[in-house]
C-alpha cells in the first residue's frame, strides 16, 4: 500500500470564520447568522459532506470519460446532523449520468461507492491532536 502526507491549515479570519489553505486554494468556512456566523462560506459540515459529493462527482466522470460516455454528471446530496454527539448520520446522494447504459449501472455503482472519500468513511482514518499553547507555533 502507498501512501503519501499531505498538509492543510486553518486560521482564524475573525468570528466564527476560518480560511483553509489547501495548497495553492483557499478556502473559507463560517457559520450562518443563526449560528452566530457571518455566512461567509459553508459551514465545516457541509465541506464535509461536500467533500463526498464532490469525490462521488469525480470517479463518476472518470469512469464515464474512460468509456467515451457523457461526463455531464451531477451529484445531489442530502444530509441529516444529529445530536449527542454531533455528527452528520445520514448522507443520501443521488448520482445523475445522463446517457449511462441500463448494463453500466451497476459497475458504475461500485466504481462511485468506493471514491477515496467514502472509503475514509468506512475504514476511518486514525485522528491525532497535538495541542499547542506557544504563540506562532505551526
Amino acid at each position: 500500500m502507498s501512501e503519501h502526507q499531505n498538509e492543510l491549515r486553518v486560521q482564524s479570519s475573525g468570528g466564527d470564520r476560518y480560511d483553509i489553505a489547501i495548497g495553492r486554494h483557499v478556502v473559507s468556512v463560517d457559520q450562518p447568522p443563526d449560528a452566530g456566523g457571518r455566512d461567509a462560506g459553508p459551514t465545516p459540515t457541509e465541506l464535509f459532506v461536500a467533500g463526498l459529493s464532490s469525490c462521488v462527482a469525480f470517479y463518476a466522470g472518470r469512469y464515464l470519460r474512460r468509456r467515451d460516455l457523457p461526463d455531464d454528471v451531477e451529484v445531489t446530496a442530502r444530509f441529516t446532523v444529529a445530536t449527542g454527539p454531533a455528527r452528520v448520520s445520514e448522507v443520501a446522494l443521488v448520482v445523475s449520468a445522463p446517457g449511462l447504459p441500463e448494463k453500466l449501472r451497476d459497475s458504475f455503482t461500485a466504481v462511485v461507492s468506493h471514491c477515496t472519500v467514502h472509503n475514509s468513511l468506512h475504514r476511518p482514518p486514525e485522528v491525532s491532536f497535538e495541542v499547542r499553547t506557544e504563540p506562532g507555533q505551526p
